[in-house]
């Protein structure tokens, strides 16, 4: 992309009001731009005094993006955008792309602000789940007794959808709100009851407000690690609730980091390493089809559906994939080659997590650890169990699990 001089591109929130809504400044920079991009709604809305050549975005967009704007990079720019432009806007995008230097933001209130203030909910007690462009599995995380959850839509039908997918997970009683052309002299309020909720069609521009209110039959899915395995669907292999548990607070999740499951059975690693933050991100690595399929099916169910499932075994499974901040081995700890091309491909302070269940797997972590450290440990369950006409308990295979992390160079 050409050079540009600092501070070319002016980017304008635009709410459901208008011309007539923008403030003087925002006037000032859309009336005196050469060339005004936007979407066909945006660009109608302006005033018949603007003068600057209107340029509707190409679909897709962002692939786009880079040569419309090496096309325009002579001439003074303003792009429209809806409500705040950093808010799940175009504004990342263009900042992304030119520099904060380059961009200047004008914002308008967003709609979450706009629906907060309707609701008279606190904007920062609420959670804001985009599902425009994401499946609308996102949504389950944030389904929990007692929040309040704003979804951002785009589609006619989203909040019968939404309703749907309270009642299957037994929130039916939820209170529901919808409300669209916020700030506009079309804005529309309807409330109701997620049970109850009509179907009807809607605005597609819209955000569903959710009380979320658990029915007695609620199946409740806690974010903190450790979720029941009745939660997965597998057949045997899946690291045991209590074990990963241990095995999270080993791998220590953190927002924006990437996971390698590997050997991922079910997935559960993977998905609850995904679920502890919407900005984790995992890659689940297993030869197995129908395993593949399962754990597809629990990323879905579990509200992780961008969870990458990769075919194949590891170690060959592993070439090309993105550098991993911590790594599972959950199978496959025996096959040579795993555990080198893991640490190999581990970020500066990444951590590995391995867990072993036979002798052999378990006499090659302990190799491991004597070669370069870490943290070796035996986890041992036991669980209360009928014995006659009395309680006993019935010990689990124990696993012993190796933690090790890579220097920060």
């Amino acid at each position: 992309m050409a050079e540009r001089d600092a501070l070319w591109c002016t980017v304008v929130g635009v709410g459901a009001d208008g011309w007539r809504g923008l403030s003087a400044t925002a006037r000032q920079a859309v009336g005196s731009a050469d060339v005004v991009l936007g979407s066909s709604r945006q660009l109608r809305l302006l005033d018949d005094t603007v003068t600057a050549r209107r340029v509707e975005w190409p679909s897709p967009l962002l692939p786009a993006l880079p040569g419309l704007l090496d096309e325009h990079r002579h001439l003074r720019l303003a792009v429209l955008a809806s409500g705040d432009p950093m808010f799940f806007g175009i504004g990342s995008a263009l900042v992304s792309l030119l520099g904060p230097e380059r961009v200047r933001v004008l914002p308008t209130l967003s709609s979450v602000s706009l629906a907060c203030a309707r609701l008279g909910w606190p904007v920062q007690d609420v959670e804001v789940v985009s599902v425009v462009g994401r499946p609308l599995a996102t949504l389950h995380p944030a389904v929990q007794p007692g929040r309040r959850v704003l979804v951002l839509a785009a589609e006619p039908h989203l909040a019968g959808a939404v309703c749907a997918l309270l009642v299957e997970r037994g929130f039916g009683p939820s209170a529901v709100t919808v409300l669209t052309r916020l700030g506009g002299p079309d804005e529309r309020v309807v409330s109701g009851v997620a049970q109850e909720w009509a179907g009807t069609d809607h605005d597609p521009l819209t955000i569903v407000a959710i009380e979320c209110r658990a029915g007695a039959g609620a199946v409740l899915l806690a974010r903190s690690p450790g979720l029941p395995d009745e939660a997965f669907e597998h057949d045997g292999q899946i690291t045991k609730w209590e074990v990963r548990a241990m095995v999270l607070a080993a791998l220590m999740p953190v927002p924006g980091r990437l996971l390698w499951d590997v050997g991922a059975g079910s997935g559960s690693v993977g998905i609850e390493w995904m679920r502890s933050h919407p900005a984790c991100r995992a890659v689940a690595v297993e030869p197995r089809e129908d395993r593949r399929s399962r754990i597809s099916r629990n990323a879905e169910q579990l509200g992780v559906p961008a969870l990458r499932v990769v075919a194949g075994r590891a170690p060959e499974a592993l070439a090309g994939l993105p550098a991993p901040d911590a790594v599972f081995i959950g199978g496959g700890i025996t096959e040579g080659g795993v555990v080198e091309a893991c640490m190999a491909a581990l970020a500066p302070g990444g951590r590995l997590v391995a867990n072993a269940v036979t002798v052999e797997s378990e006499a090659t972590l302990a190799g491991w650890h004597a070669k370069v450290g870490g943290t070796l440990t035996r986890i041992g369950i036991q669980r209360a169990g009928p014995v006659g006409g009395f309680t006993g308990w019935r010990p689990a295979m124990p696993v012993t699990q190796w933690s090790w992390w890579e220097e920060r160079g």
